[in-house]
């Protein structure tokens, strides 16, 4: 009797009923969960993100299964809703927003056209991908990595493509955790020793009621110029205006920590467990991979170069390398430009005048997300 009973546990356990697929995918889970937890890659979303790969190719687990009629889904399944139905990204800009000083930005508005240049690589995917044979929706929710933005990149898969949305997920976050390795060559190769070295006059003092007055403007301004785009600046926004008010420390201090904390969670497991076997082991995975590096490469390239034409127009005030950090990876990109600029010149200080080009890449990235959710979302 007991053999017998341990031979149906062993029948119907998983070990059994594993695939090959599925194998292949819980070892690439290990490896990001190694590069995770020693290498620290952008450990606060590929951890969740990781396990969450990890526990929806697990066999009979169920996890990601959907709820018909009266039988009960599993739980990453109804956890997901909150990524179809567009409510997680939303509400991690709302904590990125509680998080963002857009003072540099309201100090040198010409920051903006840094932001803007920094989308070029969105667009280069995009056509790339469409050569390779994406279609539009496909091609548009992979051009988007190159914001190196992985609320909204997550945020327009959701709509255009969910079903590469596990791919675009790892690849977004993963080219946002090598910001340090990727951007410095390409910076370098772009720009002479002289230009590295320029100093940058100190910013002016940003007003409070400058900084209440700027997030109430851009959300009218760019919802209405793009209204699918509403709810990821408007949630961003709404997060600022907390921060900066000065009258609601307590919302401020729960959309910077425990909110986005517990959405972080919810986003990343879901978002890794739509990496099942069936939808990741495919050549388009390696394609998303491989054109991700390229959106990311070029959008450095077209900031650090719209940062040339800036410096030669302003004959030497502007450095070049603030350009780099027109991508929405805040505030690690700005640091970059920063350990760039300083390793030229020990006495250069470029944080501020860079975060202002980072902050504007999260606006940038947003409106670049809504003018092609415009043009081919359904």
């Amino acid at each position: 009797m007991l053999i017998k009973a341990l031979k149906d546990i062993w029948l119907t356990s998983g070990f059994v009923s594993i695939e090959g697929g599925q194998l292949i995918m819980i070892f690439v889970s290990f490896v990001l969960i190694y590069l995770a937890i020693v290498k620290q890659f952008e450990p606060l979303l590929l951890l969740p993100i990781s396990f969450g790969m990890l526990l929806t190719n697990l066999p009979l687990a169920n996890l990601m299964k959907p709820g018909v009629g009266e039988e009960v889904g599993g739980l990453l399944y109804y956890l997901y809703q909150g990524v179809h139905f567009e409510i997680y990204p939303p509400l991690i800009f709302l904590g990125v927003g509680a998080m963002t000083d857009f003072g540099p930005l309201i100090a040198n508005p010409s920051s903006l056209l840094l932001g803007a240049a920094a989308q070029f690589g969105v667009f280069m995917a995009f056509l790339i991908a469409l050569l390779l044979g994406f279609t539009p929706q496909e091609a548009a929710s992979i051009g988007i990595i190159g914001g190196a933005d992985g609320p909204t990149a997550i945020f327009l898969a959701s709509k255009l493509s969910p079903k590469l949305l596990g791919a675009i997920a790892v690849s977004a976050y993963s080219y946002m955790a090598l910001v340090p390795l990727i951007q410095p060559p390409i910076m370098r190769a772009l720009t002479t020793k002289e230009e590295r070295m320029i100093k940058m006059d100190q910013l002016r003092q940003v007003s409070k009621a400058e900084k209440i007055i700027f997030p109430i403007i851009v959300t009218i301004l760019v919802s209405m110029l793009l209204p699918p785009v509403a709810p990821l600046i408007g949630m961003l926004m709404l997060g600022n205006l907390f921060r900066e008010s000065g009258v609601v420390g307590r919302l401020s201090d729960t959309a910077q920590n425990a909110l986005i904390n517990i959405i972080t969670i919810f986003l990343g497991v879901t978002v890794g467990a739509t990496a099942s076997a069936e939808n990741f082991l495919q050549v388009k995975t390696l394609q998303i991979t491989a054109l991700g590096m390229v959106a990311f490469g070029f959008s450095t390239v077209g900031g650090v170069l719209l940062g040339k034409l800036m410096c030669w127009a302003t004959k030497g005030k502007v450095n070049p390398l603030i350009g780099s950090a027109g991508v929405s990876a805040v505030p690690m990109a700005a640091r970059v430009s920063q350990v760039v600029g300083q390793k030229e010149n020990p006495s250069n200080f470029l944080l501020m005048h860079a975060m202002g080009p980072n902050v504007a890449g999260v606006i940038g990235t947003a409106v670049a997300a809504g003018t092609l959710l415009t043009i081919f979302g359904k």
